[in-house]
């Protein structure tokens, strides 16, 4: 009960809150080349995304900020830290989908080479893209990574989750309880755009998904 006699149900305030950010833009996603797990670097663009991602990020006062280990993460991730003073967390759990022999080909050379392990991909059929991980195991190493630090958060606390956009998609879905051939309704997220997960008496929900700027196109491995 609340101190002008009004009961109140669960947790006090808004409850914590968790930020997925994707990380800046690169030359790879400008030529749509598949990145996956290859440690590409922002460019220059990539840099200024982030700078004024950032400055809007820092304004919601984040508890806390964790991050993927690859550069294009990480470096994103900077750009918060220089203006919040908080120490990031690397880890290699949230890093982007390993696509195996995919990896550093563009969305026309694995039609050529691989059309039909594409196709099936596109149709939502659960495939090892170029060998490498199914979707569902990617949730399996990155929605823990994010549950155990949400979980050290105060009451009203808010985390910043900054990794890449398959990654992302498949976190949200497994975190909000959908089936996996659900994911793909959630739609890619811009550069340096993000998703907000708040929590409610029944779980995660999701309050915003690819906000931070006007609708830009998504450029990268999982469109």
């Amino acid at each position: 009960m609340s101190a002008t006699g009004e009961v109140t149900a669960g947790r006090p305030g808004r409850g914590r809150r968790v930020i997925l950010w994707r990380h800046g833009q690169t030359a790879w996603n400008v030529e749509r080349r598949f990145q996956g797990t290859t440690d590409v670097e922002l460019t220059e663009t990539g840099v200024a995304q982030a700078r004024r991602a950032a400055r809007l990020l820092a304004s919601l006062k984040p508890a806390a900020i964790v991050a993927s280990d690859l550069k294009r993460a990480a470096n994103t991730a900077g750009e918060l830290a220089a203006l919040t003073g908080l120490d990031v967390s690397h880890d290699e759990g949230l890093r982007e989908t390993y696509a195996g022999v995919w990896q550093g080909l563009t969305h026309n050379e694995i039609i050529a080479a691989h059309g039909e392990e594409y196709a099936a991909w596109k149709r939502g059929e659960p495939i090892r893209r170029g060998g490498g991980e199914l979707e569902s195991e990617v949730a399996d190493r990155a929605a823990p990574v994010v549950t155990r630090h949400a979980d050290k958060l105060p009451d009203d606390g808010t985390l910043v989750v900054v990794s890449h956009g398959g990654t992302i998609r498949t976190t949200i879905g497994r975190l909000l309880g959908l089936e996996t051939r659900h994911w793909e309704s959630l739609g890619g997220l811009s550069n340096c755009c993000w998703s907000v997960l708040g929590e409610g008496a029944r779980g995660w929900r999701l309050l915003e998904h690819n906000a931070g700027t006007l609708p830009e196109p998504v450029l990268g491995d999982d469109d």
